[in-house]
């Protein structure tokens, strides 16, 4: 039980101004934090509650920002007697519970009582700001106290940072308000996770950028290259800039927001396989040297028994690029209605034949051409082998693995597969308008049109997730396999996946890179020859410049209503890249 207390000159650059550095300091003083509670760890075992002044701006703020780290359920402060006791039955099942409050508060002595009360077994966090006179009513207490003096929503932004990691807590008590909290109190913290911050904070003129990427964004928009769009960056930690553009669809319906789920596409690769693949091949569960026959009993009998992993993750193991499952596909393989037979998913109104995927397609995958290896043929097979791989050896489906191993402790809220079965439709970006086989319009199915003869659940495609979910990750991959405090790769790890790894392509394993060829500006033609990532065929991306430590994110849904070349036409990803590398570069 611990009861927490928060009170409180390269060609064609465009030319930045240089405007002075912003200095952000946060105020947030934390106090009787000897057991290390602050910054929150364990986010998966977490169940949060916030208790606050519902509808109050900096109680907002505060609870805003909670939530781009962990899941956070919102009830009002109690106004009564019979109100604290249905507050009390509310959360009842929340492990941990934080309270956001002025320091005015404090004189309410039942209030105080609550709080106490809901300390025994669970960790509480109570958060109050403002004139710190009234910390002498908690001399009494021993669990952690952060304290901020301000009543804005700045320092509302800062302490829930602080909560969490965002942001360090360096401040101390700038005077005695009792015997126990005396000048010069305060314990000190390390930043362990993404910081919501401006541009500014680092020199960076944020209205120029934002400038350059609205006149790319228009013009994408203009030019029907997608409908919509959201682009974020992270330097050093810091998230400096988020923004969504236009809508999810050309009918400007239902603008585009930064809280948006994108089918990431091929970005799955590296987001969920990959990242299982690394965890496993470190604990030596798998060998990237051994071959598919060695670990698939289904492949003995194949062309494809001795085909090495390593050359799988490469696509250099002579697999043909690709297979258009859906060509295959007979009247009674799909049905309008689900059923036992049909149980399988992968449109509105479109259900497939049940065992599809392990009778049909597998198999044809297994028993498909292979060619020689040593050449760097780009396939889709590759993840749908490893996928299979690291089922056999964990006993558990790859969706699950990752969110217990992965995006559950890092605080990755919407990164999964099947997203229509845990938000809301009008929350996830429609893609194409699927005159294949499915006859309907794609909200949140995935496009690819075998991952979702596969159930919707890929090594290669199938992952969903917002802007702010792929910044976790890519600040684990910049951070060499630690975030939140927490280590979830082994350094080597991350540097032997993403370094190149191939003697006849530019790829790590798993990773696309950038191209060694300087006039092929591929991602960027700024971005420095350690930068690594993926795109998505949706129109996604992510790069990760360790050089520069920089994170770049774009995504959208340039397949809807059909697919357009006009995002690769118009160069939108790399020249949105190209600018936030010249801001960063000219302050």
């Amino acid at each position: 039980m611990v009861l927490c207390i928060l009170i409180g000159m390269h060609a064609n650059m465009t030319i930045y101004a240089q405007p002075a550095i912003r200095m952000r300091t946060n105020h947030t003083v934390l106090l009787n934090n000897q057991l290390n509670t602050i910054p929150l760890r364990g986010l998966a075992e977490r169940h949060t509650a916030l208790i606050t002044h519902l509808g109050d701006p900096i109680s907002i703020v505060f609870g805003n920002q909670l939530s781009r780290y962990a899941p956070i359920d919102h009830f009002d402060i109690a106004a009564s007697a019979d109100q604290y006791q249905t507050l009390d039955e509310q959360v009842k099942f929340y492990n941990t519970i934080i309270f956001a409050l002025p320091t005015d508060d404090l004189d309410d002595r039942r209030l105080l009582r609550f709080i106490t009360t809901q300390a025994v077994g669970k960790q509480v966090i109570v958060v109050l700001f403002g004139d710190g006179t009234r910390l002498n009513t908690l001399d009494f207490v021993h669990f952690p106290i952060l304290w901020n003096p301000e009543k804005t929503e700045a320092s509302a932004a800062d302490a829930a940072m602080s909560v969490f990691g965002g942001v360090a807590c360096t401040a101390k008590l700038p005077r005695s308000f009792s015997p126990r909290y005396a000048t010069g109190a305060g314990y000190t913290t390390a930043q362990t996770r993404l910081e919501y911050t401006d541009a500014a904070t680092l020199g960076i003129d944020r209205a120029r950028l934002e400038a350059d990427i609205d006149d790319i964004m228009r013009e994408a928009i203009r030019e029907r290259a997608v409908p919509g769009a959201v682009v974020m960056a992270v330097k050093r930690g810091k998230v400096i800039f988020e923004k969504s553009y236009g809508y999810h669809t050309y009918e400007q319906d239902e603008p585009t927001k930064i809280s948006d789920i994108f089918d990431m596409a091929s970005i799955t690769k590296i987001t969920a396989t990959t990242p299982t693949v690394m965890r496993l091949t470190e604990r030596n569960i798998i060998n990237l040297d051994s071959t598919m026959g060695y670990y698939l009993s289904q492949a003995q009998a194949t062309n494809k028994s001795g085909t090495v992993l390593r050359d799988v993750m490469l696509h250099e193991a002579g697999f043909i690029p690709y297979i258009p499952f859906y060509r295959e596909l007979k009247p009674d393989d799909l049905s309008t209605d689900s059923s036992a037979a049909y149980s399988v998913k992968v449109a509105d109104g479109c259900y497939i034949r049940t065992g599809y995927y392990e009778e049909v397609m597998w198999p044809i995958m297994l028993h498909s051409k292979l060619n020689a290896t040593g050449e760097y043929v780009y396939s889709d097979i590759s993840m749908y082998v490893m996928k299979e791989v690291a089922e056999h050896q964990t006993g558990i489906p790859i969706q699950d693995y990752i969110q217990q191993e992965f995006y559950r402790p890092l605080g990755m809220q919407t990164a999964g597969y099947l997203p229509r079965l845990r938000f809301p439709k009008d929350r996830i970006v429609p893609t194409e308008y699927d005159k294949t086989f499915r006859k309907t319009l794609l909200q949140g199915y995935v496009h690819d049109q075998g991952a979702a003869m596969a159930g919707g659940i890929a090594g290669h495609a199938g992952l969903f997730a917002t802007a702010n979910d792929l910044a976790i990750y890519g600040q684990l991959l910049l951070n060499r396999g630690k975030y939140g405090g927490d280590r979830y790769f082994k350094a080597g790890t991350v540097d032997t996946f993403t370094s190149k790894q191939s003697a006849t392509s530019r790829r790590g394993l798993g990773f696309d890179r950038a191209d060694p060829d300087t006039s092929a500006a591929y991602p960027s033609k700024l971005a420095s020859p350690a930068t690594f990532g993926h795109t998505g065929y949706t129109g996604t991306c992510i790069w990760i410049d360790p050089e520069e430590q920089l994170i770049y994110i774009f995504l959208s849904n340039r397949v809807h209503p059909v697919v357009s070349t006009k995002l690769y036409e118009l160069n939108v990803r790399s020249r949105i890249q190209d600018t936030i590398y010249e801001a960063i570069r000219a302050k």
